[in-house]
């Protein structure tokens, strides 16, 4: 019996199995936008902002902790940089709602940020670290970075404080970055299942700089050291600065101006 060639096989499968679709995205015309703007200071940049588009229609599959097979909704990221207009502060993106397509996909979450447009400025071999990031989440679904800790009705306008962290890394080989010190994490994670207009103004306050040296040694009551703008120098177990320190470090500053 001569058997048919290996791709008549294959569209067979297909055909079988009905999960032939194209699953690129295909956002309508009238696809309802939602806007993204950062306001960025002038020692930063916009990093690229990460979207992540979900469909109900084309799942993928993935497996339990016993092996058993779990459909759950497929997902298609893409990379967007945001724009600037004119010659603002402000840049900015505009993402289709509606991801269209065969897989009738919808917009599930950004991640986007800021960070040190050069770092060397703190010293050669500097290079950028974490802080600044946001974390926008438009549906029911946890984004790659986790679930949303605040939740807001309507458009969401972010507008956070931010210091310069200088931090020294000896452990696993010698690193030096220089960070953003706000309130929180990394990510701020936000659930905004109405919004159209998403706004973030990060407040770089870039004279109240605080340094960071790790330890050199794994031993049991070696911590990192902290040294705040007002020259205090504090070990207390942290392993971030203390964001309440450096806004009353500030504020006291500025009420003597």
């Amino acid at each position: 019996m001569k058997l048919a060639p290996p791709a008549i096989w294959i569209l067979l499968f297909v055909s079988l199995n009905g999960c032939a679709k194209d699953r690129s995205l295909a956002p309508p015309p009238d696809s309802e936008q939602i806007t993204v703007t950062v306001k960025v200071p002038k020692e930063l940049e916009a990093e690229t902002m990460q979207v992540m588009y979900r469909s109900a229609t084309c799942k993928r599959v993935t497996h339990g902790a016993s092996g058993q097979r779990i459909e759950v909704e497929g997902h298609h990221s893409i990379d967007v940089q945001l724009q600037r207009q004119g010659l603002s502060d402000l840049y900015q993106a505009s993402l289709a709602k509606d991801g269209g397509g065969a897989c009738k996909w919808h917009l599930a979450n950004v991640i986007f940020g800021v960070t040190y447009a050069d770092p060397t400025r703190f010293g050669e071999n500097v290079t950028s670290g974490a802080g600044g990031g946001v974390v926008v989440i438009f549906d029911h679904n946890n984004s790659p970075r986790g679930g949303a800790d605040i939740k807001v009705d309507g458009d969401l306008i972010i507008k956070k404080d931010y210091y310069p962290w200088v931090k020294e890394n000896f452990l696993n080989g010698y690193r030096k970055r220089v960070s953003l010190a706000g309130q929180g994490s990394i990510y701020l994670n936000y659930q905004a299942l109405q919004a159209r207009k998403v706004y973030f103004e990060p407040v770089l306050h870039s004279g109240f700089l605080v340094s960071s040296e790790g330890t050199k040694v794994h031993k049991i009551g070696s911590f990192i050291k902290f040294t705040y703008p007002d020259g205090s120098v504090l070990a207390d177990g942290r392993s971030e600065p203390d964001f309440r320190k450096l806004q009353s470090i500030r504020l006291a500053a500025e009420s003597k101006q």
